[in-house]
């Protein structure tokens, strides 16, 4: 019998009690963490760690500071985000968003989308400014000076003796080094509510007036990418310094309309001077130790935290973080790689509760350098979002559904621009929920019903009033474009996606696709659960929605494997086509099984894309992905090769970054989608009855978990 043919009650009683089943004895959570335990003994240019409390993160190199960017320049770069650190350059031509749009004649009319225009100039220049601003900010760069015994300035390959640890248990940063026959040993803690960094510094060096604190604050590149470190434009922005005393001062910057601040306080004397513009010194003396806080604030406030209680702070909330979230612990497995994909799994939870789990969804680079401008991409917050609520941390997931509500307005203008009811949510955006220009992006739509999917998410976690009132208009009014988007056919009787649409896999020109198969999937799955939000509120199904439903086109499918969509039939002969995202499989991967899906067909598509697909063109979410399809179709020894398929792009760093290319030295779905698979592949999903079913049964794997919650 369905789910959706049982009465409430019981219904709740099932949910509930599936997300117990299988639960294993108590993990030592201390001891898997820190078996993890990140450990640098050399300069890496990808190997920096970071600090941070999930709404601000501050990367370090091996020093425990930044003191060399540009040495990391390419590789890992040492940022300091915040999600308020915001900018726009002046606006001095008055674009307009309008001009970057065009009309395109989609299904007998005119519908307008944002997009890159090359000719004329000035819409082509009013579309790159409104995908450049606003950007988000680095807010500053805080290293060590390190001066040999002639004076000069040192360099990082006069750095020797590294040993730097990264303990996640605590989120300290120890870091050891020698420099000019000095031993310097660091402490590095990032406060986990406030942007808010403390350091503990010990060396000879400090009684020589031989290391010092530098405080420089870049200007913004504007650049698709931007690491931070842009020493130029020193005319373009103010930066200073007030309230000094011996023992603290506050850092003023200013770029155009933006000014924030930088607070710091430290232990013992030291003198602040300005070496150059927009470049501090604060130099310590008169003893061989030093502590060091400083506060990125956009209002004008003194900051009194010490060393110490941000120790306390730090190590407190991560105990807590760790000790309450789920656990899986693969200790014991005879599969070398095992160690490896508890090693990911333990890195990524912790890069996303320091990079993702602000008030915003989060950038792919989350809140270590810029891409796409520092500007965040909604299809991608599936990936940065579902795992906070399968690890038992769903708050941090309705955290940032406030925003859908903040910014709803901005959507239902979209929806109604191009003439259709609802709201039609944004693709490429920024903290105030502005769409961004592009030709890509303004006709992606597969974000749409993610909204749909968290609320559910949410719902099935507390299932009670307040959540069905909290998120049912939104949900409501998402279902609405859903079901205004799709076009009816008369002459086939049908309602189709598109044309006007880029699939998943953007491989495909949207005046001429329609009907893939992830997004007919993903609108089938949604539509149907914002009707039983109706119901549960005490409202009648939505007949629109239900007509809709009834004659939505059916999966397409050539020979015995499904198309990536309808209108693309040399999907399996032209190469193009096997590149990017396999998001076929996610119609029965990141989704359940549906009436509308044949696993048997999606059996066979799963075993074509498999030997088939160009794999290095992929990116980090595309192997959970495929190791969630594996997992539904009882494979569970090709779930774990997808897991750890030796590819570029499925390669974690040692600081547990998904590296991509030069380009994304970092990428944060990857990590999220990894941990969302893996809850899978341990607590299963809802209607499966094998244990673990996404791990081997071959005698080779050791799998316990507790606290992990089923997909849908």
């Amino acid at each position: 019998m369905k789910m959706s043919s049982l009465p409430i009650a019981c219904s709740f009683l099932l949910i509930a009690c599936s997300y117990s089943v299988f639960a294993q004895t108590k993990i030592n959570r201390k001891a898997l963490v820190e078996r993890h335990t990140i450990i640098n003994t050399r300069f890496d240019s990808l190997g920096a760690v970071s600090v941070g409390n999930g709404a601000f993160a501050f990367t370090v190199d091996v020093t425990g500071l930044q003191s060399f960017p540009a040495a990391y320049a390419n590789g890992m770069c040492l940022g300091t985000q915040s999600e308020w650190g915001w900018h726009s350059f002046t606006d001095t031509s008055n674009y307009r968003f309008e001009e970057s749009l065009r009309d395109y004649n989609i299904n007998g009319r005119k519908i307008s989308y944002g997009v890159q225009i090359k000719e004329p100039a000035r819409k082509k220049n009013a579309g790159d400014w409104f995908r450049q601003n606003p950007h988000r900010l680095q807010l500053g760069t805080i290293g060590f000076e390190l001066i040999k015994d002639d004076g000069s300035l040192g360099t990082i390959n006069e750095i020797t003796d590294i040993r730097q640890t990264l303990n996640m248990w605590t989120g300290e940063v120890k870091s050891h080094f020698v420099f000019d026959g000095e031993a310097v040993d660091v402490s590095t803690f990032g406060h986990q509510k406030d942007d808010l960094i403390s350091v503990s510094v010990k060396s000879n060096l400090i009684e020589k007036r031989r290391l010092k604190i530098s405080i420089r604050f870049p200007y913004p590149t504007g650049g698709f990418i931007d690491g931070g470190n842009n020493w130029a434009n020193a005319d373009k922005h103010q930066s200073g310094v007030k309230e000094t005393s011996y023992n603290s001062a506050t850092f003023t910057h200013a770029l155009d309309t933006t000014t924030y601040y930088a607070s710091c306080n430290w232990t013992n004397r030291a003198d602040v001077k300005k070496k150059t513009a927009h470049y501090f010194i604060v130099e310590p003396y008169g003893s061989k130790s030093f502590e060091f806080n400083c506060l990125f604030t956009p209002k004008n406030e003194v900051t009194n935290t010490s060393f110490l209680q941000t120790k306390t702070n730090s190590t407190t909330t991560w105990q807590s973080f760790w000790t309450k979230g789920a656990a899986v612990d693969f200790s014991g497995s005879t599969d070398p790689r095992a160690k490896e994909l508890e090693r990911r799994v333990i890195l990524s939870q912790y890069l996303t509760a320091i990079q993702c789990r602000g008030k915003y969804p989060p950038q792919e680079t989350g809140l270590t350098y810029n891409s796409w401008f520092g500007k965040p991409h909604l299809e991608m917050h599936w990936w940065h979002g579902i795992h906070f609520a399968l690890w038992n941390r769903a708050n941090d997931l309705e955290k940032q559904m406030q925003w859908y509500e903040d910014v709803s307005e901005e959507a239902r203008n979209i929806a109604a621009r191009q003439g259709f009811k609802g709201l039609r949510w944004q693709k490429m955006t920024d903290p105030a929920g502005k769409e961004a220009p592009s030709s890509v992006g303004a006709f992606i739509l597969w974000q749409q019903p993610h909204y749909i999917y968290f609320a559910e998410l949410l719902y099935r976690q507390h299932h009670n009033v307040a959540t069905l009132k909290k998120y049912g208009q939104l949900v409501h009014e998402t279902a609405e474009f859903m079901a205004s988007f799709a076009y009816y056919d008369s002459a086939t009787h049908r309602y189709i996606l598109g044309k006007g649409l880029i699939p998943a896999q953007e491989r495909f020109k949207a005046e001429e696709t329609f009907n893939p198969t992830y997004e007919l999937a993903y609108w089938n799955w949604a539509l149907n659960i914002a009707q039983q939000w109706r119901i549960r509120s005490g409202l009648t199904r939505d007949k629109k929605w239900d007509d809709v439903l009834k004659q939505l086109s059916k999966l397409p499918i050539q020979g015995d494997k499904y198309l990536a969509t309808e209108s693309a039939t040399d999907s399996y002969t032209n190469p193009e086509f096997k590149t990017d995202h396999p998001s076929v499989l996610g119609a029965y991967g990141m989704l359940p099984e549906s009436k509308m899906l044949d696993t048997a067909i999606m059996h066979n598509t799963f075993n074509w894309v498999w030997n088939n697909w160009s794999w290095p063109d992929t990116w980090g979410w595309d192997f959970p992905m495929t190791a969630m399809t594996a997992t539904r179709l009882g494979l569970p020894e090709k779930a774990i090769d997808a897991l750890l398929m030796p590819i570029k792009t499925n390669t974690y760093l040692s600081n547990g970054h998904n590296y991509q290319d030069d380009r994304l030295r970092l990428y944060l779905p990857g990590n999220g989608g990894l941990l969302a698979v893996v809850a899978m592949m341990c607590a299963g999903y809802e209607g499966s009855t094998i244990k673990n079913p996404g791990i081997p049964r071959n005698g080779k794997w050791k799998v316990k978990w507790e606290g992990l919650r089923q997909m849908f």
